[in-house]
C-alpha cells in the first residue's frame, strides 16, 4: 500500500547559488557528511547535490511534515547501493515519522541534466 507519494525539481543553479552564496556552513545544514563525500570531485557536484536536495525536499512532502515536527534535511540521506542505486536512509524524527505511518520501504528515483534535477519518493505500507 502506497503511504506518501513526494516529487520534487529544482534548478541546479539556485543550488550552486546557495552553496556558492554561504559557503560551507549551508551545506553542512543541508547535506550529511556521506553526501558531500560522495559527491566531491564530481564533474556534475551541483547536479548531483541538487538531485539529492531534491530527494529530500520529496521525501518530506511524502512524509506531510515538510522542515516541521523536529525533523530537517540532515535526517534523510541519498545514500548508494552497491549497484549504484540512489537509496534514501531515514533517521531521527524522520525515522520516527515514517514508522508512526507504517513505512516499511522507501523507493527513490533521482533525475539530472544540466540546469535541472528532480527526485520522486514514494513510501510503501
Amino acid at each position: 500500500m502506497i503511504i506518501g507519494i513526494g516529487l520534487d525539481v529544482v534548478e541546479t543553479a539556485q543550488i550552486g547559488r546557495l552553496l556558492g552564496g554561504t559557503g560551507p556552513r549551508i551545506e553542512e545544514k543541508v547535506f550529511t557528511a556521506a553526501e558531500r563525500d560522495e559527491c566531491e570531485g564530481r564533474v556534475d557536484r551541483e547536479q548531483a547535490l541538487a538531485a539529492r536536495f531534491a530527494a529530500k525536499e520529496a521525501c518530506l512532502k511524502a512524509l506531510g511534515t515538510g522542515l516541521s515536527q523536529g525533523i530537517s534535511f540532515l535526517q534523510v540521506e541519498v545514500v548508494s547501493a552497491e549497484s549504484g542505486a540512489p537509496v534514501l536512509r531515514l533517521n531521527g524524527r524522520a525515522a520516527e515519522r515514517a514508522r508512526d505511518q507504517g513505512v516499511q520501504r522507501v523507493h527513490v528515483s533521482l533525475s539530472h541534466q544540466p540546469g535541472i534535477a528532480a527526485a520522486a519518493v514514494i513510501l510503501e505500507g
